[in-house]
């Protein structure tokens, strides 16, 4: 211990990036500070971690006391590690950061009851707030990284109820991705993959009605190779 007595000792904190799609956009969770540094701007949920859990235990603890979204059957993956000298005021503070996948159809009205939090919302990537810290750029990385997996795992089966139409499916593609994909490509390419299985149900519309499937959860996410779909 005397060696390490020689040297201040930075703080470690989580954050954490929670995604959803809704309204054909990527969203975001933020909460809106209720303590200084930066009261009453907005950020990621996240905080500091406590000596005896580990860095992902903590990520599951500062999500359920800021947002109310229980841990429980989440896809969460650990993104990154941010640690510039000044992301901070309070000091020297190194962050791990984790991003969260959330279907929509699950996502309910959240209350925490956390003095800390003046307010939580869902925010389009693309029209974010004045954010605290560099939660933006924390963000940014996060859409990158969720765009580039999306590409070559499952991982976007996540955000989509059990059950889904091609249509549904590639709608959350081209969400994430930022772009028009062409409707017999898309369908060729993703059930060639063998991580669909076609049900006996249908989703009836205005249109005749259109088959419902359902993701293999028995395959591995990283079962197929990089996917490029054509525009």
């Amino acid at each position: 211990m005397g060696e390490l007595e020689e040297y201040p000792q930075p703080s470690v904190a989580v954050d954490v990036v929670v995604f959803t799609v809704g309204n054909s956009e990527l969203r975001v969770l933020l909460i809106k500070r209720g303590l200084p540094p930066f009261k009453g701007s907005w950020c990621l949920p996240g905080g500091f971690i406590k000596l005896a859990e580990t860095l992902k235990d903590a990520a599951k603890r500062e999500l359920e006391e800021e947002t109310g979204i229980a841990h429980k059957d989440l896809y969460l993956e650990q993104l990154y590690t941010f640690g510039g000298q000044k992301r901070d005021p309070r000091g020297r503070v190194i962050s791990v950061a984790y991003f969260v996948l959330v279907d929509s159809t699950k996502t309910k009205p959240f209350v925490t009851g956390n003095e800390k939090i003046e307010d939580v919302q869902w925010f389009s990537v693309n029209n974010l707030p004045e954010l605290a810290f560099d939660h933006e750029d924390i963000i940014k990385y996060a859409v990158k990284r969720l765009s580039y997996k999306l590409e070559y795992t499952a991982v976007g089966f996540e955000l989509l109820p059990e059950l889904f139409t091609l249509t549904d499916l590639q709608k959350l593609y081209e969400v994430i991705l930022s772009e028009k994909l062409d409707k017999r490509n898309f369908r060729k390419k993703i059930t060639s993959l063998g991580i669909l299985e076609q049900t006996k149900h249908y989703k009836k519309g205005q249109h005749r009605p259109a088959s419902l499937y359902k993701f293999k959860k028995a395959k591995p996410l990283s079962t197929f190779k990089r996917v490029q779909f054509e525009k």
